[in-house]
């Protein structure tokens, strides 16, 4: 299987499937990469610009990495096919870099919102303990491939629209077009929810797909090549589970 995907792709997924092994290793070291290499909150001590990047190959658990590498399987080998390597690379990070400024933007709110003018406030946090707002805004952290991989949802969409998507859980296939608007709907109502317990980056997803619904637009308008249609069928199933 590994041999027939687009080599951007294939490396995609290889590079994120190492970086979650090495975090397990490192940990056994007393090592927390994500001290390092997830992104931090702008304000944060441990922020630092090349977190934009390094965050999206960073993940939170087993669920988290499935659920982004089958998404990048499914769909991103098929951007791949039609814009070829350098192109879709581009987008990707693109993509991922948009959502993690996004997910800046959203944490600056919340920290005017909260702790502008307070920064003598004690916050507690999960293990009962209290700490300063200086010290607490290096637990806002972000990891993860989701922007990139909405992005890659949103640009599947857009090309093929009316290509069919069954979920599970669904019992008719949907059009992609249908189910992008949707998932993008359900993630702008959580994110809005803002509930305590949710510790999904629901904007930094929206953000994945702002920035590559800009970038497409972009690059039709400067006349690129980003559609040629190879190897697809517009009535063809894509299974999502």
């Amino acid at each position: 299987m590994m041999n027939t995907m687009p080599p951007v792709t294939k490396n995609l997924i290889i590079i994120n499937i190492l970086f979650f092994l090495a975090t397990y290793v490192a940990r056994g070291y007393g090592i927390d990469l994500n001290e390092y290499l997830a992104l931090h909150f702008f304000k944060a001590d441990n922020f630092n610009p090349a977190q934009l990047v390094t965050y999206m190959f960073m993940h939170g658990g087993f669920s988290h990495i499935l659920f982004n590498m089958f998404a990048l399987f499914m769909f991103g080998r098929v951007l791949e096919q039609v814009w070829g390597g350098k192109r879709f690379l581009l987008f990707y990070l693109v993509c991922g870099v948009g959502a993690g400024l996004i997910q800046e933007l959203v944490q600056y709110i919340e920290f005017e919102s909260l702790f502008a003018g307070y920064p003598k406030t004690h916050v507690r946090i999960p293990d009962g303990s209290t700490l300063l707002v200086g010290e607490y805004l290096n637990y806002w952290r972000t990891v993860g491939a989701s922007g990139s991989v909405f992005g890659i949802l949103l640009g599947f969409g857009m090309l093929f629209p009316n290509e069919r998507i069954f979920i599970m859980f669904l019992p008719i296939p949907i059009k992609a077009k249908y189910f992008v608007i949707g998932y993008a709907v359900v993630e702008l109502l959580m994110g809005l929810a803002n509930n305590p317990g949710d510790n999904v980056a629901h904007f930094a997803h929206l953000g994945g797909m702002i920035f590559g619904f800009f970038l497409i637009v972009y690059w039709k308008k400067k006349g690129v090549m980003y559609w040629q249609g190879r190897g697809r069928n517009d009535n063809e199933t894509t299974y999502f589970r």
